[in-house]
């Protein structure tokens, strides 16, 4: 009985969590006119939405602009951040302890508190309207520092002495040897700044005016709140089911590695 319950409980959360996303798929292939009647299922199938949307705004141009930004914020993120995590996790400094909690510091701190000094510096390096301005401010996260370096901390130190009797340099341990040890945390390190950067909007709407460089969160946004909609809604359900695509279909890919590395990345010194 208690199992009975348990897993009534669980279906039940299941369920009222995914029947948004499933009423705006349907929704965005649902007539104009039944959108707001909630239907299970619609009277006939359309495109019209779709269709619409994609004469009303460039959405192609902003799609290949998010997958190439989120794609290289999220390269740059794993990259460096794995760098400082295995220098705090595995390298002797003084000072090595304070930069770590000054890294867990500012984790507190809210994106929007940086959002003037950023800007200022976009400003001061002509970078205002570039993909830079959208890579730039988010190559370095506190939180992918703070997976590395407890991903890191597991790794056996004879690994370690093997690789240096070897002549091995320290990019070559990190990115050779470490870096195949690690799959789950790179897989969520990825997915994690893949979705922040993809989903990220209010910078962009700051830094980036040119339309031929808005990302789709962006692009999204200025179409749904800026007219172009025509106050349709299925228009506008169909541009959000396009924008949260590409983040279902990775995490379904990669959410063994995910769950995985989310289990066993408990925090230890």
């Amino acid at each position: 009985m208690k199992k009975i319950l348990i897993y009534s409980f669980l279906s039940l959360a299941a369920v009222t969590f995914l029947y948004p996303f499933y009423w705006m798929i349907v929704a965005s292939l649902s007539p104009e006119s039944e959108i707001g009647e909630l239907l299970f299922l619609p009277s006939e199938f359309t495109l019209d939405s779709y269709l619409q949307m994609f004469s009303k705004i460039p959405i192609g141009r902003a799609l290949l602009n998010s997958i190439f930004v989120a794609t290289l914020t999220t390269g740059g993120v794993i990259v460096f951040s794995s760098m400082v995590g295995y220098a705090l996790a595995l390298m002797e400094f003084k000072g090595r302890n304070l930069i770590f909690y000054i890294i867990i510091f500012t984790m507190t701190l809210p994106f929007q508190i940086t959002l003037i000094p950023n800007y200022i510096t976009m400003v001061t390096l002509n970078l205002v309207d570039t993909y830079a301005a959208l890579v730039l401010p988010f190559l370095l996260n506190a939180f992918a520092i703070l997976l590395f370096r407890q991903a890191f901390l597991g790794i056996p130190p004879a690994l370690l002495d093997a690789a240096r009797v070897d002549g091995c340099s320290e990019f070559r341990i990190l990115f050779q040897v470490l870096f195949p040890n690690i799959i789950p945390t790179i897989v969520i390190v990825g997915i994690l700044t893949f979705m922040n950067s993809w989903n990220e909007v209010l910078w962009a709407l700051i830094v980036i005016r040119e339309e031929n460089l808005m990302t789709m969160p962006q692009m999204v946004t200025l179409f749904s709140v800026g007219g172009r909609a025509d106050s349709q809604l299925g228009v506008k359900l169909a541009s959000a089911v396009l924008l949260a695509l590409p983040i279902m279909i990775a995490y379904s890919f990669f959410q063994k590695y995910f769950i995985q590395s989310m289990a066993s990345s408990g925090l230890k010194d």
